[in-house]
C-alpha cells in the first residue's frame, strides 16, 4: 500500500521535475541516475537514485497521463480493481509510449493471477524502457508463479544487474537457487 502512495507522490513530483524536458534530457537524466544507482557505495545514495528513477518513470510530458496514472493507482489502492483496470486500459490506449502505464497494468494483472497478460504488458514496458528493473523483477515473479524457475532467475538476475540494491529480490533469487540447485 505504501508503494502505491509513494508512486502517486513520485508521479506528481516527477511531473513537476520534468517540466519541458525533451526525450534527450529524459534519457540523459536516467543515464546519470542509473550510473549512480549501480555505483552507489551507501544505501542512502542508492535509494535516492532509485526514487528519482521511479519519479521520472511516473512522469510524462502530458499532465493528463500523470493524472490518469495517479487515479488508476488510487483505485487499485482502494481495492477497486475493475476501475483501476478501466483507467489503465484508457491510459495505455491514449499514451501508448508511457511505459509506467503498461507497468502498472502488468502489476494489476499479476495481482489478479492473469500471468500471460501481465507478461504481455511487461514486454511492452521493456520495449519502451529496457532498464526497467521493476518490470524485470515483476517478470521474474510471474515466471516463478508459472513454474518456470530458470526463466524467473534470468529475469531477476537481469533486474539485479541494473539495480543491485533490490534486497527483496536478492532473497527471491537465493530462494529459487536453493529450491533449484541444478540452475
Amino acid at each position: 500500500m505504501r508503494y502505491i502512495y509513494g508512486l502517486v507522490f513520485f508521479a506528481v513530483l516527477g511531473s513537476a521535475a520534468l517540466g519541458d524536458s525533451t526525450q534527450s534530457d529524459y534519457a540523459q537524466r536516467l543515464d546519470k541516475l542509473f550510473a549512480t544507482l549501480h555505483n552507489a557505495t551507501d544505501e542512502t545514495a542508492a535509494k535516492l537514485a532509485e526514487m528519482q528513477i521511479w519519479a521520472i518513470w511516473a512522469s510524462n510530458d502530458t499532465p493528463e497521463a500523470v493524472t490518469q496514472l495517479a487515479e488508476a493507482s488510487a483505485a487499485l489502492n482502494a481495492g477497486a480493481a475493475d476501475l483501476a483496470e478501466r483507467k489503465l486500459n484508457d491510459l495505455v490506449q491514449t499514451h501508448p509510449r508511457f511505459a509506467e502505464g503498461w507497468n502498472r497494468r502488468a502489476t494489476l494483472y499479476f495481482m489478479q493471477g492473469r500471468f500471460d497478460e501481465s507478461l504481455g504488458d511487461i514486454a511492452k514496458v521493456l520495449d519502451l524502457e529496457p532498464r526497467h528493473f521493476g518490470a524485470l523483477s515483476g517478470k521474474g515473479m510471474v515466471l516463478r508463479e508459472q513454474g518456470k524457475p530458470a526463466e524467473a532467475l534470468r529475469a531477476m538476475k537481469e533486474a539485479l544487474q541494473i539495480n543491485p540494491n533490490l534486497t527483496g529480490l536478492k532473497g527471491s533469487v537465493q530462494e529459487l537457487e536453493k529450491l533449484n540447485p541444478e540452475l
